[in-house]
């Protein structure tokens, strides 16, 4: 009887172990990542600026559009920014917009930073992380290329080298 129960809760245990595996497993190596996919539309979103103005994903209908997901506390977030302000100042006459989305900082904060960087893009606040979830986000920076038609181009993961950046947008703004 001893040999049967240790039997059935050996079985039990490798049935928990196994299962418990497969569920991490499918969770950390999912194809995509959880990120929305190239020529899919990223999810819609309704955040506020710095001044309380509310911009929405559709008001960047027609336009190349860079979604960049940042934070102070992110040191490839802070290399990256003079970069995206270069861009922006660059391309700034073409139907093309940069949009910052910070990952739940205060506005003080985040306005800070903007002015000690001097950038002039859209900022905008997911305080409740909603759209950090909805994009699927796990590392920052993390930034999407989206065409004018409103499909993904690309993302990029991690802090983008000036290289990097200007051959995507250059690309994004000859589709």
């Amino acid at each position: 009887m001893k040999s049967n129960r240790r039997l059935i809760q050996v079985l039990i245990f490798l049935g928990v172990l196994v299962l418990g595996g497969y569920a991490i497993g499918n969770s950390l190596f999912a194809d995509g990542n959880g990120l929305p996919s190239k020529g899919s539309k990223p999810p819609a979103f309704a955040l506020l600026d710095m001044d309380g103005k509310t911009h929405r994903l559709e008001d960047y209908k027609g336009k190349a559009l860079v979604i960049n997901f940042w934070g102070t506390f992110c040191p490839g977030c802070v290399t990256e920014t003079p970069d995206l302000e270069e861009q922006y100042k660059i391309h700034g006459d073409k139907p093309f917009e940069i949009v910052g989305i910070n990952l739940s900082e205060d506005r003080l904060a985040i306005t800070n930073f903007m002015k000690q960087y001097g950038v002039t893009y859209t900022m905008l606040q997911d305080n409740n992380r909603q759209v950090e979830q909805a994009y699927g986000l796990r590392s920052y920076p993390t930034t999407f290329f989206v065409k004018p038609d409103g499909t993904i181009m690309d993302v990029f993961i991690g802090p983008m080298g000036k290289e990097d950046m200007n051959e995507r947008i250059t690309k994004l703004l000859a589709s």
